[in-house]
């Protein structure tokens, strides 16, 4: 009995210890934000929404087939880009990459620093056939209604190019030079595959140019996306997930659907996607994700709090919930995506070939032969042959720093714009041209200064896309504020 009782307060003492080390660590897990400055006086461009509009009635549409594209559109854009920012045309030198994509240079006062680039992109995705009656506004309308600017563009991806064009001009019109060069980069094709920015990258880097920040689109300011946290959050990608597809073939002897082998073509393919759906690649919380929760996590109630200042303690817990859901789980592992299966001619005939593709986002810290690799080890059949499909793959990004100037210069030019947001590292689940820039820099960052809700984000790419004109006016502010602090005097 002495034994069990020393035992018992043994134990005891350890939860006692177990539940203070929790609660002085929880109790530590303060504030991540800096106190910032205020920002610049700022009153917004008259006629800005008014500007952007009009770039949306120009349909720069990018099409999958490259026979539709249209460069009579982009011409007509960096027309209406020519006569709307007189001054930015007449201060950078402008020069036209890959046929449609545009450069702009501000030369700095001190050649010696290196450039801040602001990036953007010029095309949008075209309207889904048969879905143009239920916008609320004709998608190429360009209209300004009820407070917003509506269309195809208005925040995917106009938002940033005309925001950038408006900062530059208001600035210039107020005197004001750079210390810092200031390139203005802006691709033709973002939406299938980025060639134009590929090709602006690569210029820069053999004129030996190396930035000493790029900011494109990415993390929004989002209100209600991060659970727990009242505070808008505003979400800056400091990496992208990589992508390749897997293509998956079984093929076997066909005939007559009467007589059928034990394991056909579709069954082996089949039990070949279940298996890779039950066995995805492992689940980690680290790079991007975890910073995100080291940010956002002071912000939570503090039950919460408690568990993500403990993670020692919770990784597999808030592993597990993160797994429970699309959106999170896409965070924390390379996903797996069936998203074609082709086989069979009629309903009689057994198919002698089966066809499908699976699609995978690839985390920091795994890639592409990573994936082939663990695709051929579970699948596990000599009959289905695996190939990673030529034409769609990207490894990851590297992740961005967090811990120098550059990282804190935006930081401080969110909070001086959007004072009431939580900023926070995170991984972009999408792909961005700012990816063609990592091997220029090592402060490559993805944000797009628009408040949304989750309502709003299923506007992007879908029905009824479009931006509050106080939320546009909000962007153009921040992208000033950006230009003062990171290439001001």
């Amino acid at each position: 009995m002495k034994t069990l009782k020393k035992l018992a307060l043994a134990l005891l003492a350890v939860l006692i210890l177990l539940v203070a080390v929790v609660l002085i660590r929880t109790a530590r897990f303060g504030k991540a934000q800096r106190p910032v400055p205020a920002a610049a006086a700022f009153t917004a461009p008259e006629g800005a929404a008014e500007r952007l509009a009009a770039a949306i009635r120009i349909p720069t549409i990018s099409h999958e087939e490259a026979a539709r594209f249209d460069g009579a559109a982009f011409t007509a854009l960096h027309e209406l880009l020519r006569a709307r920012f007189p001054r930015v045309h007449t201060a950078l030198w402008r020069e036209l990459v890959a046929g449609h994509s545009l450069l702009y240079t501000w030369p700095g006062t001190d050649p010696s620093l290196p450039p801040l680039v602001l990036m953007g992109h010029m095309d949008v995705v075209p309207v889904e056939a048969g879905t143009e009656a239920r916008w609320t506004q004709p998608p190429f309308a360009g209209a300004v209604q009820g407070g917003y600017v509506w269309g195809r563009g208005a925040v995917d991806n106009k938002s940033s190019l005309l925001g950038t064009m408006e900062a530059v001009e208001m600035l210039l019109a107020q005197g004001f030079a750079p210390r810092r060069t200031v390139i203005l980069a802006y691709g033709h094709d973002e939406e299938v595959g980025g060639r134009g920015a590929q090709r602006i990258a690569a210029l820069l880097g053999e004129r030996g140019v190396r930035p000493w920040m790029v900011v494109d689109e990415g993390g929004v300011i989002g209100r209600g996306i991060m659970p727990g946290v009242e505070r808008p959050t505003a979400l800056v990608g400091i990496a992208e997930k990589g992508f390749v597809s897997v293509e998956l073939t079984a093929r076997a002897e066909g005939g007559h659907s009467s007589m059928p082998p034990r394991h056909g073509t579709i069954g082996r393919l089949g039990t070949a996607i279940h298996r890779l759906e039950r066995s995805p690649m492992p689940a980690r919380l680290h790079g991007p994700t975890l910073q995100l929760f080291d940010r956002v996590g002071p912000e939570m109630p503090f039950a919460q709090k408690a568990v993500f200042a403990n993670l020692w303690l919770t990784r597999p817990l808030v592993i597990g919930i993160l797994e429970g859901a699309p959106s999170s789980n896409a965070m924390i592992r390379t996903t797996t995506a069936p998203t074609i299966f082709q086989a069979g001619t009629k309903e009689n005939v057994l198919p002698s070939r089966a066809r499908a593709v699976v699609n995978f986002r690839i985390l920091p810290g795994d890639s592409v032969a990573g994936v082939v690799a663990h695709v051929r080890r579970v699948v596990d059949d000599t009959a289905v042959t695996v190939r990673a499909m030529e034409g769609f793959s990207g490894e990851p990004s590297p992740v961005s720093r967090t811990d120098h100037e550059p990282y804190r210069v935006l930081e401080r030019s969110i909070r001086q714009a959007a004072p009431d947001a939580v900023v926070a590292p995170f991984l972009m689940v999408g792909g961005t041209d700012a990816r063609y820039y990592h091997p220029l820099s090592d402060a490559v960052y993805r944000y797009l200064p628009v408040r949304m809700t989750p309502e709003d984000l299923d506007r992007i790419h879908g029905t009824d896309e479009r931006i509050a004109v106080r939320d546009y006016h909000n962007a153009i502010r921040f992208y000033r504020q950006l230009l003062l602090n990171a290439a001001g005097g």
